[in-house]
């Protein structure tokens, strides 16, 4: 199963290590815990939305691209784990 909030922790992680920061800084910055923020990272907890914002303000970055890059994983995993069915899908017959 596809877990939205560990993805999203990985991606929230992997952004503030590109920009060198340190849990204490995104902390300070978007004036969360810094325990609380480690929990996301860790997929742990699920961030509220407006808690995201905050995150994503600490981080400098877009909300958009965070949640586009979650979707992508979320896909990757989503077709690594079954195959893709829906309304445009049109299993094959065998």
């Amino acid at each position: 199963m596809v877990l939205f909030r560990r993805l999203l922790g990985d991606v929230l992680r992997a952004q503030r290590m590109r920009r060198g920061m340190t849990l204490r800084e995104v902390s300070a910055e978007a004036r969360v815990s810094l325990g609380y923020i480690s929990e996301i990272e860790r997929g742990q907890k699920e961030a509220s939305s407006e808690l995201l914002a905050s995150l994503c303000a600490a981080l400098d970055m877009p909300l958009s691209i965070v949640l586009r890059e979650v979707s992508d994983l979320v896909a990757l995993e989503e077709s690594l784990v079954a195959p893709v069915t829906g309304p445009d899908v049109v299993p094959s017959a065998a």
